[in-house]
């Protein structure tokens, strides 16, 4: 079942989740935040599986390499260079 509830930001960025919809939620307990196109999706950390962890891990980490190659800080090589780069690894 899906429930809809509306809330607003604090001056702090806060949000209070409705107390009906929280009643699952332990206190102290981590909630992962997904942004993306003008939606939010929180889901519970705890429920998140070991893999699914690595995924955003790995996620972040593509990112931080496309915003590096947009600023201009990657390396131009041949794909001869680059596997004698892996080597070296």
């Amino acid at each position: 079942m899906v429930e809809i509830g509306i809330t607003r930001m604090s001056s702090k960025g806060q949000i209070v989740i409705p107390l009906d919809m929280r009643r699952d939620i332990l206190e102290g307990e981590k909630l992962l935040i997904i942004q993306g196109e003008g939606s939010l999706i929180l889901k519970k950390a705890t429920k998140m599986d070991e893999k699914f962890q690595e995924d955003l891990k790995f996620a972040r980490r593509t990112e931080e390499a496309f915003q590096r190659h947009d600023r201009g800080e990657f390396i131009r090589m041949s794909g001869e260079e680059f596997l004698k780069e892996i080597k070296k690894w």
